[in-house]
């Protein structure tokens, strides 16, 4: 069995975070987003993988070449025009002649989901559909079905029927070339694969298979914090670096080669450290804290639930919490980054100039590439800051910031 992963994307929704970064590249748990997804497919058996992809594609390729480092082989399908998700499946119909596992690349499953998704394929001998249940459904394809066969679908219904909706995989036979063959070109000028799951429906039956792992799908850039948990649920602990004796650990950490944790630091796993990285001396990392590669987290910095990306520096005396920091960013010494609304309720954010509940109780600031910070700069909850923008000394900053701002 192959597996088919769409991750052709530009990510737009993602910005800033994925103005310089493609999106399957993006770092969750220290590692890119779509080396998760790959590892799941794996573990269910399956190791011929086709990527398909787009937005700086090359960096895609440069990161996974054939697969083979990452005990997989891996062959990549260009989608230079972007025409639906049915039109991205039929991509590759001259490459498979049987069973096949379709993933969409922003979505978290993990290995216990794939591995149940495919058995229940040889349970059922034939196409399956993977449903969960969420609690806002009106963003998906709601889906009802009896005695485990899909009947109908909705996509994004204004009063959804109950809260099972397509979790976005799915184990399908080359019958769906067929059905997308079949498939006319929707009023948003798209090939739409709800209606070729339509016409599929017509000649055999689409089964249903619930997912039992946690699963989210990836939309906006605080949905990595999410995944980010997730994935560093079970984490094993891994030491190729350095950790003073004089430093706590509670928990599960992971540390690479050429890392430090220097004295009076202290960790509270899962938590994650990338290659050349200092952390210390006093630093607190709270749980499911993921640092990259060639970072420093400094003197009295406490960071929680955030990832920090590659080259990224916080050295002194800063807080932040449920946050998502760019590549290269620095922020000065008493950098404070609220994450929580005094009232409790869920942290608002600015989109595209209209303000939206981020979904989240916490939520800290989604900073891009390449961010300056000065001495004692405080950040609002749910602020977003776009690359390349600098924060000046003792300043305050809510909403959105756009890229190449100066906030003095």
């Amino acid at each position: 069995m192959k597996g088919y992963i769409l991750a052709a994307g530009e990510g737009v929704r993602m910005r800033p975070l994925t103005s310089n970064i493609p999106k399957p590249l993006l770092p969750v748990a220290g590692r890119p987003f779509l080396e998760h997804n790959i590892e799941s497919l794996k573990a269910a058996g399956v190791k011929d993988i086709i990527l398909l992809v787009g937005w700086k594609s090359q960096r895609v390729r440069e990161h996974f070449g054939d697969g083979k480092a990452f005990g997989v082989r891996i062959e990549y399908v260009e989608q230079e025009e972007r025409l639906g998700t049915a039109h991205a499946i039929g991509m590759i119909r001259d490459k498979v002649d049987s069973p096949f596992i379709c993933m969409y690349g922003d979505v978290v499953l993990t290995k216990e989901s794939v591995k149940g998704m495919v058995a229940h394929h040889h349970k059922v001998k034939g196409s399956v559909m993977a449903l969960t249940s969420v609690a806002d459904p009106r963003r998906y394809g709601c889906i009802r079905s009896e005695d485990g066969v899909v009947m109908d679908i909705a996509e994004k219904p204004e009063v959804p029927e109950g809260n099972m909706v397509n979790a976005g995989a799915y184990v399908l036979g080359p019958e769906i070339f067929e059905a997308i063959a079949e498939t006319k070109k929707s009023v948003r000028g798209e090939y739409e694969v709800t209606d070729s799951f339509k016409i599929l429906m017509k000649k055999s039956h689409l089964y249903t298979h619930r997912l039992t792992g946690e699963w989210i799908d990836v939309a906006r850039p605080w949905d990595l914090l999410d995944a980010n948990r997730i994935l560093m649920e079970g984490l094993e602990t891994k030491i190729e670096g350095e950790v003073s004796e004089k430093a706590t650990v509670v928990g599960n950490i992971q540390v690479g080669k050429g890392s430090v944790v220097e004295a009076g630091s202290c960790i509270i796993g899962p938590a994650i450290i990338g290659r050349d990285t200092e952390i210390g001396p006093n630093a607190y990392l709270r749980p499911s804290t993921s640092i990259g590669s060639g970072c420093k987290v400094g003197a009295a910095v406490e960071l929680k639930n955030t990832i920090l990306m590659d080259r990224s520096k916080v050295p002194h005396l800063s807080y932040v919490g449920d946050s998502v920091i760019g590549e290269r960013c620095n922020l000065g010494a008493g950098t404070k980054v609220a994450n929580l609304r005094l009232d409790e309720k869920e942290v608002q954010v600015v989109v595209d100039g209209r303000r939206t509940s981020s979904g989240r109780r916490k939520l800290g600031v989604i900073m891009g590439d390449d961010v300056k910070t000065g001495i004692n700069a405080s950040i609002d909850a749910g602020t977003i800051i776009g690359e390349g923008s600098f924060i000046g000394m003792g300043a305050v900053v809510r909403g959105t910031i756009s890229p190449g701002s100066k906030m003095l």
